[in-house]
């Protein structure tokens, strides 16, 4: 349980970074991100998946 809120606490860190160092960029990025069709977003989406899970599969072994 304590590697996992040390894992959580961290995406928190990251994901919090960019909006704390360039908010107006962020507004640009998410407003790009909101007009960008469903099909480039679920594929994103799914690379980002596959991406996320090989790495915690190379990352315990």
């Amino acid at each position: 349980m304590k590697f996992f809120l040390c894992v959580l606490g961290l995406v928190f860190v990251i994901e919090g970074l960019p909006y704390f160092a360039f908010p107006n960029k962020m507004k640009s990025y998410l407003m790009a991100v909101y007009q960008a069709p469903n099909k480039t977003l679920r594929v994103f989406g799914f690379f980002s998946v596959v991406i996320g899970l090989l790495l915690v599969f190379f990352g315990r072994n």
